[in-house]
């Protein structure tokens, strides 16, 4: 018990050796000492609190920040020294800032509860006691034998055992986890391949010994020891024998597979970054707020307590007749005297920090949720999701943005392959409602009832229904691949044929060509079968020579039907062309460049005849080089190379790789707006920058720099530093693009992270491929860190980019085809990229507009509310005497001017959002922090302010209504709560004018709290000053409120002195927009219907 509770605080890990054995079905051995490893379950979590945890953890957190802890500290202050308030009003408001915010964090972490508990709970099977069981995800045990369906996902990782196919292969994808939608083929070995049942598998007696968990999805090793009739068999185990959590089963009824890894050791959950505590820079700058008007309280302080003991200096101020000191007193130190009153005027002045404005952020951020929910224009109606919002921490980052880090597959594309155009022979061609015509002939030119393709036209489509790994799934019951004839089942109403590719051009082509009459129809591994306009034909499959990106191409070696060999091969134009020795070739090459031009991927064919003498030399080889235990890429390599030459040209194709809607223009106004975009994918460097190319993240006049296939530190570092000595020298005159591959990146990060990120940083593009999901992480990671401290958007659709959703200031998932990882763990989910723009624009814009002027707005109330206290004590000998009534006092942030600043900071529009949407450039306006930054002259200008209308309130009161005015006709003078009462009365309507005159966007809402909130302070005056409150000590206010309402002379005054409070203001803001007028104020003045 006492292992397990160490393990489960983190003291000691599940595991602690190199490798763990893992026995099939948790079958130990009967004899020997055998002490069983210790492994995690399998329950994912992304939530951050528990039930245990969440009050000292909340607690803790949230008094890390400072305005709370210095509130904690005024709190504990009133316990020490002869408070001049009661405990009791510093207490109920931090209580209420603290449970709030509780509430809200807690409410949105039960949501990531619920979501984990969807798929911990989620129901699989596994075989227990010779029964296929069925049981939750979290369950599953490792050494557990797993059944997937197709279509399921892998709950764990898993070791393949066997399948419903003889040679127990089986057809994943993988989309979720590394963002690649083509099909992966995955083996059972052959001793655990046959056992097909649960009968069978009961019977099977297996170890596997496998190294620990670790991150990176492309590796593995491992071993499977069989006992067969007393006889151990040992086979060897690797990538393709392991299928991964979150991979889905295509074109496979069921598999059988060991758990060997699970939970958040699964190499899925091992990719995640750990889920950091967000923090918003507008909290930052509280902070830094917060610390700065700390030091002004701590001035004022320090000078009232000099002031108090300078005229106590005079003994007839000290200790005066009509409040004699007691022995105590008389008695006590001097020291102890100054620290007494210094910590005093610190609680009296303490009120200089909003203690609401926590709380305040906390449900404005809350409320402001709701309009990115409720948005229309964010909801994607093909899925009938709107957008989804996981926290609201963050919504006024989303106007801070200055990079956008996103995935490609799935994000800016459809994970979709369309055939557009292709050339044969030096002669372009199109296609046509499933016809291939040459371009720029019409449809209707042709004879409907006879093949219109030529001798050349229909060979070069044989060669794209030939040369491919794609395999084939019918769905029909019952009905397994290779079985029938599937031309029969494919013509069949109740069955449909289905292309599974390993990569999404091939599937793109061999569709085409189906939808030309050429028609691939049967992949058995040793025969394909195609159906040229329903004649079939049958081709023996001799080699296929794999796609490898030192290659650029992949072919296929064939025996045609009449008996000869013959080789296609297709690639990239700069892998083929140089090999082929006949046909169009520089015809080709122009029509090539013309297509990629369009933003469309190409591919060039070719071919090659072989005579028996070629062949068996062909054949001799590559066989002596597959079979190599040494060396064996090398010889594979140098064996191709001899294969795949002197090629005759047959022609290429044009494949458009379909973006989402507008994700072009949303790049394009993303750049306008300031903020640069990196791609970073886990596709193939030919993919990844077609697709930059044809979603304008690429542009043709961009100088592309390319950092790829990088093994030596120092070459890395000498490209780099050319890369870097390249672009200063051209001095912002030309654009720069970066290429960085994944092996490249891992070079640049480790030794040349400064260099590395500043030449990324100097591009106006940056394009990473081939990237494990940890990478993406580091390499955002590395450039929130970078000089200058950016903030950082990462946006993805798969459990591969969770890791840089966790990472970045700002995470949004897409809600795609890739399942709901990313969703769930990101701090927005939206439908699309394009939502992208109105989400950062508007949303972002003015969500951080309205907490900016939350924040310097509560600071100003909060002065002009602490300055006539401080200057009280110079009429009071700084005895420490009050200004205003404790219960006004409380209710003054809390109640009185609360709800008018809410209500603007949850529905004020400074700028109509169509016209933040059209005119992107605005949102430079309020980069860097400028609305918050204690630096800029804005910032400085609310302060002084503040400062001058604390001092315009307490003298203008003091001036207006002097020692010897009278209220009433009968002569009564007013005394020292009546003084207090119209300093609070006047300072409320003034800070409420204020607020006003910062109100762009009027509502019924806004006039209500406003007024109604000045109207409520009169109420409650009136009907608190009426009374004699029996649980008050003193009654401070009784009929004070009436008599000051009654007085006309009071009445002029507030209007005079809220009149110069707000004169200077008035008029700089018209000088302002006149003569320093910047584009946003502007905007300002476009009327709504004009927007």
């Amino acid at each position: 018990m006492l292992l397990w509770i160490r393990q489960q605080l983190g003291f000691d890990p599940p595991h602690q050796s190199k490798t763990r054995t893992v026995y099939v079905a948790n079958r130990f051995p009967k004899h020997g000492h055998c002490k069983p490893q210790l492994f995690a379950d399998n329950r994912v979590i992304s939530s951050k609190y528990t039930a245990w945890n969440f009050v000292p953890r909340n607690v803790l957190e949230q008094f890390t920040r400072t305005a709370n802890l210095y509130f904690l500290t005024i709190f504990i202050i009133t316990f020490v020294v002869d408070s001049p308030t009661h405990q009791v009003t510093h207490a109920i408001p931090l209580s209420i800032v603290l449970t709030v915010t509780a509430i809200k964090q807690g409410y949105e972490d039960w949501l990531r509860h619920k979501a984990d508990n969807e798929l911990n709970g989620a129901p699989v099977f596994v075989v227990r006691n010779g029964n296929l069981f069925q049981t939750k995800s979290k369950n599953i045990r490792v050494g557990d034998i797993v059944r997937v369906a197709k279509e399921e996902t892998s709950p764990a990782d898993l070791v393949l055992l066997s399948s419903d196919r003889v040679d127990g292969t089986c057809y994943i994808n993988t989309a979720s986890l590394d963002g690649e939608t083509s099909l992966k083929t995955h083996y059972a070995r052959s001793e655990t391949a046959a056992c097909q049942s649960v009968s069978k598998l009961e019977a099977l007696q297996a170890v596997v010994e496998c190294q620990q968990p670790e991150a990176d999805l492309y590796r593995f090793v491992g071993r499977i020891t069989v006992t067969h009739q007393g006889e151990e068999i040992v086979r060897p185990l690797g990538p393709e024998n392991l299928l991964l959590r979150g991979a889905r089963l295509k074109n496979t009824k069921e598999i059988f597979g060991v758990a060997v890894y699970t939970g958040m050791e699964s190499k899925m959950a091992l990719n995640y970054k750990c889920k950091l505590h967000k923090r918003s820079m507008v909290e930052k700058s509280v902070n830094t707020f917060v610390i700065i008007y700390m030091g002004i309280v701590l001035f004022l302080t320090v000078i009232s307590t000099i002031m108090g003991h300078v005229w106590q200096l005079e003994k007839e101020w000290d200790e005066p007749f009509y409040n004699p000191k007691t022995e105590t007193e008389r008695n006590a130190g001097k020291i102890w005297k100054y620290i007494q009153d210094f910590l005093t005027f610190l609680v009296l002045y303490n009120k200089m920090i909003p203690i609401s404005l926590c709380v305040t952020m906390e449900m404005v951020r809350f409320f402001g949720t709701y309009f990115i929910v409720w948005d229309s224009d964010l909801y994607h109606e093909e899925s009938d999701q709107p957008a989804q919002v996981n926290t609201s921490d963050l919504n006024e980052v989303l106007g801070q943005v200055e990079y956008v880090l996103t995935d490609k597959t799935g994000t800016l594309t459809e994970n979709e392959m369309e055939f557009r155009e292709c050339t044969i022979n030096g002669k372009k061609y199109q296609e046509v409602n499933g016809k291939l015509l040459p371009e720029g002939m019409a449809e209707e030119s042709l004879d409907s009832s006879t093949p219109h393709l030529t001798g050349d036209e229909l060979f070069f489509l044989k060669a794209l229904s030939l040369c491919h790994t794609v395999q084939i799934s019918y769905d029909q019951p019952d009905c397994s691949v290779g079985v029938g004839d599937p031309l029969s089942l494919a013509n069949g109403s109740s069955t449909r044929m289905e292309y599974y590719a390993l990569s999404p051009d091939e599937k793109a082509l061999v569709e085409a060509t189906n939808r030309m009459g050429v028609a691939f129809t049967s992949n058995s591994g040793e025969t394909m079968e195609i159906k040229t306009f329903g004649k079939s034909e049958k081709y023996k499959l001799r080699h296929v020579l794999e796609f490898d990106p030192n290659r650029k191409r992949m072919s296929v070696i064939l025996q045609t039907p009449s008996g000869g060999e013959v080789l296609f091969t297709k690639g990239a134009e700069s892998a083929i062309l140089p090999l082929t020795t006949s046909g169009e070739i520089e015809k080709t090459r122009l029509h090539v460049d013309e297509f990629a031009l369009k933003g469309l991927r190409t591919l060039v064919f070719a071919c090659r005849d072989f005579s028996p003498e070629e062949y068996i030399d062909v054949n001799r080889r590559l066989n002596a080089a597959r079979s190599a235990l040494h060396q064996r890429e090398e010889k594979l390599q140098e064996a191709f190379s001899y294969v795949e030459r002197d090629l005759q040209l047959l022609g290429a194709t044009a494949l458009e790789d379909r973006l989402q809607d507008k994700v072009q223009e949303t790049i394009e106004i993303l750049r306008l707006a300031g903020i640069k975009v990196w791609v970073l994918s886990g596709d193939k460097h030919e993919t990844a920058v077609s697709v930059s190319l044809s979603c304008g993240h690429f542009h043709r006049t961009m100088n592309i720099l390319e950092l790829l296939q990088q093994h030596d530190h120092d070459e890395c570092a000498e490209q780099l530093h050319r890369f870097a000595k390249m672009i200063k020298e051209e001095d912002n005159v030309v654009q720069y693009g970066l290429v960085v591959d994944g092996d490249s990146l891992s070079l640049a990060l480790r030794r040349h992270e400064k260099l590395f990120m500043e030449v990324c940083k100097s591009c106006s593009a940056v394009l990473c491929c081939r990237m494990a999901p940890l990478q993406k992480a580091m390499v955002v990671h590395l450039l929130k860190n970078s000089p200058g401290k950016p903030i950082t958007l990462a946006i993805g659709d798969g459990a591969n980019d969770v890791s840089m959703i966790h990472e970045a200031h700002v995470g949004i998932g897409i809600m795609g085809k890739e399942g709901l990882q990313a969703v769930r763990n990101s701090d927005y989910a939206i439908g699309r990229f394009k939502f992208l723009a109105k989400l950062l624009l508007v949303h972002g814009h003015l969500y951080y507009f309205r907490v900016a002027m939350l924040v310097k707005y509560f600071f100003y109330k909060s002065v002009c509310f602490t300055m006539p206290q401080f200057f009280y004590q110079f009429f009071c000998l700084f005895s420490q005497q009050v200004l205003y009534d404790p219960i006004t006092d409380m209710m003054y942030n809390t109640i009185f001017t609360a709800l008018p600043i809410l209500v603007y900071s949850v529905l004020e529009q400074p700028i109509h959002p169509h016209v933040l949407q059209s005119e992107p450039v605005l949102y430079r306006d309020i980069s860097r922090n400028s609305l918050l930054h204690f630096r800029t002259a804005e910032s400085r200008y609310w302060t002084f302010l503040s400062f001058c209308h604390g001092f315009v309130l307490f003298f203008g009161s003091c001036i207006l209504m002097g020692e010897d005015t009278m209220l009433v006709g009968n002569g009564q003078l007013f005394g020292n709560w009546t003084f207090g009462a119209f300093v609070f009365t006047v300072m409320l309507i003034t800070v409420t004018l204020k607020l006003a005159l910062e109100t762009h966007f009027w509502t019924w809402m806004n006039h209500l709290v406003m007024w109604g909130s000045v109207a409520f302070y009169i109420a409650f005056s009136l009907v608190y000053g009426s009374v004699f409150w029996p649980f008050f000590h003193t009654q401070n206010m009784y009929f004070v409120f009436h008599q000051l309402l009654l007085s006309c002379r009071a009445w002029f005054a507030i209007i005079i002195i809220a009149i110069i409070c707000h004169l200077p203001d008035v008029v700089k803001k018209v000088i302002y927009g006149h003569l320093q007028s910047t584009y946003t104020r502007k905007s300002q003045s476009i009327p709504e219907t004009q927007a």
